[in-house]
C-alpha cells in the first residue's frame, strides 16, 4: 500500500471508529461487537506505525473513546482513566513481555479478568462515600455519585479507611439480571438491550437513580487511583487491602514468567461461563508500583499493562423449527429452536430470529445448518446460514394468530400483529402489564396468580380483576382465606389509583409511563383523552405526532370505549394528577429530597412541592435552591453542604407551606 492509499483507508477508518466510539461510549448503542471494533482500532494502529506522517494528536489510536455527556455534571479526573492496549495472540502478549523486561529484567504479573461493563471512580473522604464518576474521555467525566449509590455491592461506609481514597472499579450488570430486564422488554415489546455492558452503561447513566436502582447493577474493584496515607507497593497487595476493607474485587493471580501467564489467560477464557457476569479478555499487569513508573504510559495506554481479548465464540447447529410467540400487543415472534449446543458456557437451544424480514434476508429455512453466537456472551443469535439441508423446508409466516386464530396484520414497522385484542395469549401479557408496580400496581397478584385466575376461566380482561371475590381466589390452588383477603384489598386499593396510572396500565402503543403522566397532566379526565384528536395530543411538549395517532386509535376503538365503561362502573376513580401550581408559594424553587422523612415518604413530599409550584430533582446542583433531608441521607446532603445548598428538616420544610385550611 502506497502513501496516498494509506491516507484514505486512515481516514475512512478514523471516521468509522469515530462513529462507534459515539455509539459505544456516549449513546450505549452499538452496531458491531467488541471483537470487530478492536479490529479496526488495530488496523488504525498498523497503519500509522507504518506512516508515522499521517499520524495525527486527534486520531482514536490517541485518546479514549468517550466523552463527558451534558446529562451530568462534569468532574476532572485527578488521576486520569487509562484505556488499555489490546493483543489478540500468544504471540503479541509475548511481545509486551519483551518490551517490558527491556526496562524490568525480573517483573512480576498479575492476571485478571477483563470485565465487560463501565469503568468508574468512587471517592471516599474519611471512609464516606462522597462522589461518583464515570470514565469518560479518560481526563473528564460524568458525576453519576445518586446512581452509584443504588448498587448495593458498592461500600457507602468503610470502617478504617484513609482520610481519602479513590477507586476504580466496573459496575456490571449480572447475567440474571440482564435476562430479567430483556425479559421485561419484550413483554413490553420494547427494544431489548444488546448486552449486559450496554445494559449497565445506560441504566447507569439514568437521570433517574430509582430507574438504576431496579436494574440490579453491581461493582467490582480492581484498583487505588489514590490514597492519603498509605503506603503500597504493588497491585496485587492494593487489592489485597481493598479486600479486606469490604471492597468487592478482581480475582488474580501473580506469575513470574509468561508462559504461566498465557496458562492463565486460556484457563480464565476456559472459563467464562462459570461467572456471572461478561468478560471479554484478561488483563496482564506489571505488579510493581515502582517498575510502572519506570515504565510509563503513552497518551492513551500505560505500558505496564495489557489486555488480551477473546474472540466471540461461534458454534454451528441444526436449525429443528421455528415457534411464534405472540407479545403483549399482538406482534408475532418467530424463535428458533435449535439442536442443543454448548455456547460460552452454557447449552443453547433456542434464539429469536425477529421477524420476517429478518428470516428472509438471510434465507433462513428449517433444517439448515446455522451459525450462532451469544452477543455479548448471553443471548443467543443467529448470524447466518452455513449450509442448506438439500430437505430444507422454507418458513412460511402464518397468516393467522396461532393463539386465537385471528387473521393477522403487516404495520408500518414490518411488525406482523394479531388483529384480536382479546387473543389468549396477549390477554396474559397485557393483564401482568396492567398490574405491574408502575401501572396498577396490585400487590400480590404475580404472574402465577393470573395464570391460575385466567385457567379457571375467572379473568378474560383486565375488568374481570375488579368482579373477584374473596372466595373466587380462595379457591385457587395455595391460597389460603388470608392471602385471597390481602389480595383482594389491594385490588381494591388500586381503584384510588391516578388517571396516569391506568393510561400506562392499558397498553397503548408507544404511551410509556412518562408519556402517560405527561398526557393525563393535560387532560385531566378519560373523556377529555377520549374525546381529543392526535393533533390536540401532539401539541403537548414532548409528545409527538406517532404517539398522539396511537392515543386517538387506541381510544377510538369500540372494545376500548366499552373496557373504559366497565372500569368506571366497577368503581374505579380515575383520578386526575394534581395540577402543578403556577406561581405557587414554591415557583421557581428545586428541592432535592435524601433520606428517610419522619411522617410522610419522599414522593408525597414530592407531591406538596409540585403542588405548590415548586420542582423536584433526582441530583443536586448549583441550580438546586433546597435539599429536604431525612435520617441516613447520603452523598446529596454531603454534596449539599459542600455546595453551600440549604438543608431543610421535614419540619422545616412544612413551616413554608401556607397553613392547612380545617
Amino acid at each position: 500500500m502506497d502513501e496516498k492509499a494509506a491516507s484514505q483507508r486512515i481516514d475512512a477508518l478514523r471516521q468509522t471508529i469515530s462513529y462507534h466510539n459515539d455509539l459505544y461510549y456516549n449513546r450505549d448503542e452499538p452496531e458491531i461487537s467488541d471483537f470487530e471494533y478492536d479490529r479496526l482500532l488495530r488496523e488504525l494502529e498498523e497503519l500509522e506505525k507504518a506512516f508515522p506522517a499521517l499520524k495525527t494528536p486527534g486520531s482514536p489510536t490517541e485518546r479514549v473513546g468517550g466523552s463527558a455527556g451534558e446529562k451530568f455534571s462534569p468532574v476532572t479526573h485527578a488521576v486520569p482513566m487509562e484505556s488499555l492496549h489490546d493483543s489478540f495472540s500468544a504471540d503479541e502478549i509475548r511481545d509486551f513481555d519483551r518490551r517490558v523486561r527491556e526496562v524490568v529484567p525480573d517483573v512480576k504479573y498479575v492476571t485478571e479478568p477483563k470485565i465487560d461493563g463501565l469503568s468508574v471512580s468512587c471517592e471516599y473522604r474519611d471512609g464516606v462515600f462522597v462522589r461518583g464518576s464515570t470514565r469518560g474521555d479518560g481526563v473528564t467525566g460524568e458525576d453519576v455519585t445518586d446512581n452509584l449509590m443504588t448498587i448495593r455491592s458498592l461500600p457507602k461506609r468503610i470502617p478504617g479507611a484513609p482520610p481519602f481514597l479513590e477507586v476504580r472499579g466496573e459496575v456490571y450488570m449480572s447475567f440474571d439480571s440482564f435476562e430479567a430486564l430483556v425479559r421485561r422488554q419484550e413483554d413490553n415489546e420494547e427494544k431489548p438491550a444488546k448486552n449486559p455492558r450496554n445494559a449497565a452503561a445506560g441504566s447507569l447513566r439514568q437521570k433517574n437513580a430509582a430507574i438504576t436502582a431496579a436494574r440490579q447493577l453491581d461493582i467490582l474493584v480492581f484498583n487505588i487511583q489514590q490514597a492519603e496515607g498509605l503506603t503500597l507497593n504493588s497491585h496485587s497487595e492494593g487489592l489485597d487491602y481493598l479486600a479486606n476493607l469490604g471492597f468487592p474485587t478482581t480475582a488474580h493471580r501473580v506469575f513470574d514468567n509468561i508462559d504461566d501467564v498465557l496458562e492463565e489467560i486460556d484457563r480464565i477464557g476456559d472459563e467464562r461461563g462459570a461467572y456471572d457476569f461478561a468478560i471479554d479478555g484478561a488483563v496482564v499487569k506489571v505488579d510493581s508500583f515502582a517498575a510502572r513508573s519506570l515504565l510509563g504510559s503513552t497518551a492513551k495506554y500505560p505500558k505496564w499493562a495489557e489486555a488480551y481479548k477473546y474472540p466471540p465464540e461461534e458454534k454451528q447447529t441444526k436449525l429443528l423449527d421455528i415457534e411464534i410467540n405472540v407479545g403483549r400487543t399482538g406482534v408475532l415472534t418467530p424463535v428458533g429452536i435449535f439442536e442443543p449446543v454448548l455456547l460460552a458456557g452454557t447449552t443453547v437451544s433456542r434464539a429469536t430470529l425477529h421477524n420476517r424480514d429478518f428470516i428472509e434476508e438471510r434465507g433462513i429455512c428449517i433444517g439448515d445448518t446455522v451459525i450462532i453466537r451469544k452477543a455479548g456472551e448471553i443471548i443467543p443469535e443467529v448470524l447466518s446460514v452455513a449450509q442448506h439441508d438439500e430437505n430444507a423446508t422454507p418458513f412460511v409466516f402464518p397468516t393467522v394468530c396461532p393463539s386465537c386464530g385471528s387473521p393477522v396484520s403487516q404495520d408500518d414497522e414490518a411488525a406482523i400483529r394479531c388483529t384480536n385484542t382479546d387473543c389468549p395469549a396477549q390477554l396474559m401479557r397485557h393483564l401482568i402489564h396492567f398490574v405491574s408496580r408502575d401501572a396498577m400496581d396490585v400487590d400480590g397478584l404475580g404472574p402465577a396468580v393470573l395464570e391460575q385466575l385466567r385457567a379457571e376461566g375467572l379473568v378474560h380482561s383486565p375488568a374481570d380483576l375488579y368482579r373477584l371475590q374473596a372466595s373466587d381466589v380462595a379457591s385457587l390452588e395455595r391460597k389460603a382465606e388470608k392471602s385471597a383477603g390481602n389480595l383482594i384489598a389491594a385490588i381494591e386499593k388500586s381503584k384510588h389509583n391516578e388517571l396516569y396510572r391506568l393510561i400506562y396500565a392499558l397498553g397503548i402503543r408507544n404511551i410509556g409511563l412518562k408519556a402517560a403522566k405527561l398526557l393525563c397532566e393535560h387532560f385531566p379526565t378519560v373523556d377529555d383523552i377520549m374525546r381529543a384528536k392526535a393533533e390536540d395530543f401532539a401539541q403537548i411538549e414532548g409528545f409527538g405526532a406517532v404517539m398522539g395517532e396511537s392515543v386517538e386509535r387506541y381510544f377510538a376503538l369500540e372494545s376500548t370505549r366499552e373496557l373504559i365503561a366497565q372500569l368506571k362502573a366497577l368503581g374505579l376513580e380515575m383520578k386526575p394528577s394534581p395540577q402543578k401550581a403556577s406561581g405557587g408559594i414554591l415557583s421557581g424553587k428545586t428541592f432535592v429530597l435524601t433520606g428517610t422523612l419522619p411522617t410522610m415518604k419522599r414522593s408525597e413530599a414530592a407531591k406538596l412541592i409540585e403542588q405548590h409550584g415548586g420542582k423536584t430533582s433526582s441530583s443536586v446542583s448549583k441550580k438546586t435552591s433546597y435539599v429536604l433531608a431525612g435520617e441516613e441521607a447520603g452523598s446529596k446532603l454531603t454534596k449539599a453542604q459542600t455546595l453551600g445548598i440549604p438543608i431543610l428538616t421535614e419540619e422545616e420544610f412544612l413551616s413554608m407551606l401556607p397553613p392547612v385550611e380545617p
